[in-house]
């Protein structure tokens, strides 16, 4: 998106939903279908690449004046499930977070108060139209919350190492019942053995916001950018989501020494990664 790319990137995860193309009504369904066999199909570089772009203008451009018709396409099962990169909303929801993650100087350098000020108008004038609309993908920096590891098991873990030509790649892929599953168990866990905080706030909101897209769904994790910001090291020896599901097993049980050790690892691989934001 335009406005997490042109400040962030690529230091960025990603949590994406893929949906079947009967998720879609027409005649979206049937843009998604010709689109889909294409034989070649934009990459997280390509969006990115094209949200870099808006940088060259004076004043730069905040968020695209229209809505990406483009969309990541895979297939689960023989079944093809298309995730739309809604660029435009995505940057629209981005800018509202911007404010805490900079200083005003910063801000109104990079993305003068008129810019900013235009582009809320325009995103209120646009959600009034559009009171249901979702994106489908969500974007974090500097790291990965630990609500999402919630939805994936250390075996749907995909890393690809870096060498010839290849860029690394560490995702997590799951289908969207399973990922609803875990997230239920994992707060009923929560609710019954810790006090209510942010991770169950954040449960509960992942979990809404899952509830909006298709049962038969594809959920994915994806380090994005942060691989960029790891060592090869560090990313294969990197169990997340291994960790988080040994510590809800632990409160289950009523081991909460475990619980700790378990989050205590986690906290700290994922502070050391946050610390380099302040050296960057």
């Amino acid at each position: 998106m335009s406005v997490v790319s042109s400040v962030l990137i690529p230091y960025a995860s990603y949590l994406r939903v893929y949906e079947p193309l009967a998720a879609f009504r027409e005649p979206e369904r049937g843009h998604w279908t010709r689109y889909a066999q294409r034989s070649e199909l934009p990459t997280a570089q390509d969006e990115l690449r094209r949200s870099l772009a808006d940088l060259v203008p004076t004043p730069p451009v905040a968020v695209p004046v229209h809505e990406s018709a483009d969309a990541f396409v895979a297939v689960v099962d023989g079944t093809i499930v298309v995730c739309p990169w809604r660029t435009r909303m995505r940057s629209w929801l981005a800018m509202g977070e911007l404010g805490g993650l900079f200083p005003a100087t910063v801000l109104d350098a990079v993305l003068p108060p008129v810019v900013r000020r235009q582009a809320e108008v325009d995103h209120e004038r646009w959600a009034e139209r559009n009171p249901d609309a979702r994106p489908w993908i969500r974007t974090t920096v500097w790291h990965v919350p630990v609500r999402w590891f919630v939805l994936f098991d250390d075996e749907e873990r995909e890393y690809v190492a870096a060498g010839d030509g290849v860029e690394s790649l560490l995702r997590y892929r799951t289908p969207m019942v399973q990922a609803r599953r875990r997230l239920a168990r994992a707060l009923r866990t929560l609710r019954e053995t810790v006090d209510e905080g942010p991770l169950t706030e954040g449960l509960v909101e992942v979990g809404r916001w899952l509830e909006e897209f298709h049962p038969r769904a594809m959920v994915e994790l994806d380090y994005g950018g942060l691989v960029h910001a790891l060592s090869g090291e560090q990313l294969a020896g990197d169990r997340s989501a291994a960790d988080v599901a040994e510590g809800i097993a632990a409160l289950r049980s009523g081991d909460g020494d475990a619980a700790g050790v378990a989050y205590g690892r986690l906290a700290d691989r994922w502070r050391a990664v946050r610390d380099l934001q302040s050296t960057n």
